[in-house]
């Protein structure tokens, strides 16, 4: 039974993050993460965020500019970086225990060749066909606020 239960800690979960809205995805994946679950997140690029698309650019533009360029804070430009830093937004990440989950947690924008053949899992409550109003892709995001364009 200890067995059986390690080898299930060893496996990782492997989600498919295509046309997940990604707060509701970053959410969930914070809770099973302190749960002591490995997850690895692919498709990054895909996730959504729901809202009007001049105004998620807006915002994050705006947010852009809290802090020095080279001193910090840094913000992250591309689509698995911002997937991930929002996940960190929802732990506890100074303490042990948020330290530990975020450890386990890997994010792809596209599958990696290691991971092609694996079984992969998706959020069916959290679906961006759910949503009555406009929303965004991260990928699009990233292109109008990243470096060098």
């Amino acid at each position: 039974m200890t067995m059986m239960s390690g080898t299930r800690a060893d496996q990782p979960t492997l989600i498919d993050a295509k046309g997940l809205v990604l707060g509701r995805m970053a959410s969930i994946v914070a809770k099973r993460l302190l749960k002591g679950e490995r997850i690895i997140i692919v498709n990054a690029e895909e996730v959504v965020i729901s809202g009007r698309r001049l105004s998620i650019l807006k915002e994050y533009e705006e947010f852009l500019q809290k802090g020095h360029f080279r001193k910090g804070p840094l913000h992250p430009r591309r689509p698995d970086t911002i997937v991930k830093r929002v996940i960190r937004g929802m732990l506890p990440r100074r303490k042990p225990k948020g330290k530990e989950a975020l450890k386990r947690l890997r994010v792809y924008t596209s599958v990696p060749e290691e991971l092609k053949g694996g079984e992969k899992e998706t959020l069916p409550e959290v679906d961006a066909g759910n949503l009555r109003g406009p929303y965004t892709k991260i990928s699009e995001l990233a292109r109008n606020v990243g470096r060098g364009g």
